[in-house]
C-alpha cells in the first residue's frame, strides 16, 4: 500500500468491527477495515444440486472440517477450511473450533438469542469467590445494552428477574401453547422460572455486521473495507511503544502488504485476535495473554413426547413455541456440587420425532416414528465454564497455515464443575417435564466437546491490574494504549448467556471512548 497512514485500523468485520466501524466514523474518523474472506453474494456464489450431483452425497468430506458439526457438503465452502487454516490440541482434549471468513464474518450465522449479562456473571467473585471480577458492572453496561437491543430490534418479555436482566424489547406479548403453558405451571410449582426467549429480530430477516452496523459506517464516507487479505503481524514502534504497522498478505495471490495506522482495533473473534497478538509477541507484560479460555456447555438435555399429540392430535393450540429457563441455581442458596449456573432452552415441535430416541427397529420402528410425530418437546443446556488459568491457548511453532503463520495450539478441557452442572440440567429436565406429564424419551449428560457453543471467550481478558490481565475496562491494552481489543477476547467469566449482545455493547462503549481519547489528543 501507500505511504498513508490511516486514522483507526480495524481487523475483522463481524459484531465487534461492525460496531466499531459505525461508531468510529460516524464520530467522523477515518477507518480501514481488513477482512480475511470475500464479500458474501448469496446469488452469485450459491447453486442449488440435488445431493446425488455431489461426491459425497452432501455428506462431509473425510478429513475436511472434522470440529465442524454444522458442516456438509453442501456449505463446506461457509467454514474456513481446517486443511488450509488448522490448529492443534490433544486428541483426547478436542476442541471444536467454528470460524468463518467472510464479510461480516459469524454474525451472519449466529442464532441471535439475546441476553444481558447480570451481576452475578460480572461480578462472580464478590458472588461466590471463585475467579475474579470484571472492572465493570451492569449498572456500566446497561445503557449500550439498550442501544444495541434498539439496533437489532430484540424481542422479548420482562420478567424483572436480577439474572435475567430486562432490556428495550420489541414486547413479545403472545400467549403459550397449551404444552409450553404445562410446563411453565411445573416449574412454578418447583420454584424454577420459565420465561419466553429473547431473540434479536434484525431487519429483513437478518440481524448481522453487514445489514445493521456496515451500512450506516460506508454511508458516512469514512469507512475503506479491503477483503480477502490474513493478518500476520502487528509491529510496534520502538522510539513509541505504541502499534503503529500491520503486514498482511492477499489470501489469494500470496501478495504480502503492509499498513500504518495511528490506532488499531482488533475485532477478529476471542481465538484469532489472540492468535495475532501472540505471534507479534505484543501486549503481554502479564503473562496472561492466550489463559483463562472459556466457552459454555452445550449438549446436555432430555427429548419428551407430549401424549395427547400423538396419533395426528398435534394441534397448534397445543404445540409449538420456544422458552428459556434462566439461571436459577446458585443465587440465594448454593448448588451441593457446582458453583454457578445454567439455563436451558426448551423447545415444543410438531414435527416429525428423530428415530435415535427409540430403541427400536424395522416395522416396530415405524410405528413408533408414525404414532410419536408432532408430539416433541425438548430441553437443552447453555452452562457457564469456569475460567482457569491453565486452560488456553499458545502458538503451535511446528505447524502454519497456507500462508506461513503459526497456527494455534488448544488446551482445554471440562471439569467437574461442568459434568455436575449438566447432570443437574438433565435431572432438573426430567422432573419438570414429568410433572407436566410428558413421556421422557432420551436423555443425555455427556456435553460435547469445548468449543462446540461457538461462544469462545477469555484469552485478553479485562481488569484493572496490568499485572493480571490484558486489557483496561475500556477494552484498551495495559501495554499499548492505541491497541484497543473488542471482541469476546476480553472476557473475564462467560456466564450462561449467548455473548453477542455483551461483545456488540462492549465494542460501542469501547470505540466511543476510544473516539473521545482520540479528540483530546490522548491516543
Amino acid at each position: 500500500m501507500t505511504d498513508e497512514t490511516v486514522d483507526v485500523l480495524i481487523i475483522g468485520s463481524g459484531h465487534s468491527g461492525g460496531m466499531a466501524a459505525k461508531c468510529l466514523t460516524e464520530k467522523g474518523i477515518s477507518c480501514l477495515m481488513l477482512n480475511a474472506g470475500p464479500v458474501a453474494d448469496a446469488r452469485r456464489d450459491t447453486e442449488p444440486k440435488p445431493a446425488y450431483a455431489l461426491p459425497f452425497r452432501g455428506f462431509k468430506q473425510p478429513g475436511r472440517l472434522e470440529h465442524v458439526f454444522q458442516s456438509n457438503e453442501f456449505n463446506a465452502n461457509t467454514w474456513v477450511d481446517e486443511q488450509e487454516v488448522p490448529y492443534t490440541c490433544d486428541p483426547q482434549q478436542p476442541y471444536n473450533w467454528v470460524r468463518v471468513r467472510l464479510f461480516g464474518g459469524r454474525s451472519l450465522f449466529w442464532s441471535r438469542q439475546s441476553f444481558r449479562l447480570s451481576d452475578y456473571e460480572l461480578k462472580g467473585k464478590s458472588h461466590d469467590g471463585f475467579g475474579d471480577d470484571w472492572p465493570i458492572s451492569l449498572s456500566d453496561l446497561a445503557p449500550y445494552y439498550s442501544r444495541v437491543e434498539a439496533i437489532f430490534r430484540v424481542r422479548g418479555h420482562a420478567d424483572g428477574l436480577p439474572q435475567y436482566p430486562d432490556g428495550n424489547f420489541v414486547p413479545d406479548n403472545s400467549s403459550w401453547t397449551g404444552c409450553m403453558q404445562r410446563f411453565v405451571d411445573a416449574g412454578k410449582k418447583m420454584g424454577v422460572p420459565v420465561c419466553k426467549p429473547r431473540s434479536s429480530e434484525g431487519v429483513d430477516g437478518l440481524a448481522s455486521s453487514v445489514n445493521l452496523l456496515l451500512p450506516d459506517a460506508f454511508a458516512t464516507g469514512k469507512l475503506r473495507a479491503i477483503p480477502n487479505v490474513v493478518v500476520r503481524e502487528l509491529r510496534v514502534d520502538p522510539k513509541t511503544g505504541l502499534v503503529s504497522e500491520a503486514h498482511f498478505v492477499d489470501r489469494l495471490s500470496r501478495r504480502e502488504m503492509s499498513v500504518k495506522a495511528r490506532v488499531v482495533v482488533l475485532a477478529a473473534g476471542t481465538l484469532e485476535s489472540t492468535r495475532l497478538l501472540l505471534n507479534s509477541k505484543i501486549g503481554n507484560s502479564s503473562g496472561v495473554m492466550g489463559h483463562y479460555l472459556i466457552d459454555q456447555v452445550y449438549g446436555p438435555g432430555i427429548v419428551c413426547s407430549v401424549p395427547e399429540a400423538r396419533d395426528g392430535r398435534a394441534t397448534p393450540e397445543l404445540m409449538g413455541g420456544a422458552a428459556l429457563i434462566p439461571r436459577f441455581r446458585n443465587l440465594d442458596t448454593k448448588a451441593k456440587n457446582f458453583i454457578r449456573g445454567y439455563a436451558l432452552n426448551v423447545f415444543s415441535s410438531a414435527h416429525p420425532m428423530d428415530p435415535r430416541n427409540f430403541a427400536a427397529y424395522g416395522a416396530e420402528l415405524q410405528k413408533k416414528l408414525d404414532s410419536y410425530s408432532g408430539s416433541g418437546f425438548s430441553t437443552g443446556i447453555m452452562g457457564e465454564v469456569l475460567a482457569h488459568y491453565e486452560h488456553q491457548v499458545s502458538i503451535d511453532k511446528n505447524v502454519v497455515d497456507a500462508w506461513n503463520i503459526p497456527v494455534l495450539h488448544i488446551d482445554t478441557k471440562y471439569t467437574d464443575n461442568e459434568f455436575n452442572m449438566a447432570r443437574d440440567a438433565v435431572d432438573t429436565s426430567i422432573e419438570l417435564a414429568e410433572a407436566a406429564g410428558f413421556e421422557v424419551l432420551s436423555k443425555n449428560y455427556d456435553p460435547n466437546p469445548p468449543g462446540y457453543s461457538i461462544h469462545e471467550l477469555g484469552t485478553c481478558r479485562m481488569g484493572d491490574d496490568p499485572k493480571t490481565s490484558v486489557l483496561n475496562k475500556w477494552n484498551q491494552s495495559h501495554d499499548i494504549k492505541n491497541l484497543v481489543v473488542v471482541d469476546g477476547s476480553c472476557f473475564v467469566s462467560g456466564g450462561w448467556q449467548n455473548p453477542t449482545m455483551t461483545i456488540l455493547s462492549l465494542a460501542m462503549r469501547a470505540s466511543e471512548h476510544l473516539a473521545e481519547q482520540m479528540r483530546q489528543g490522548n491516543v
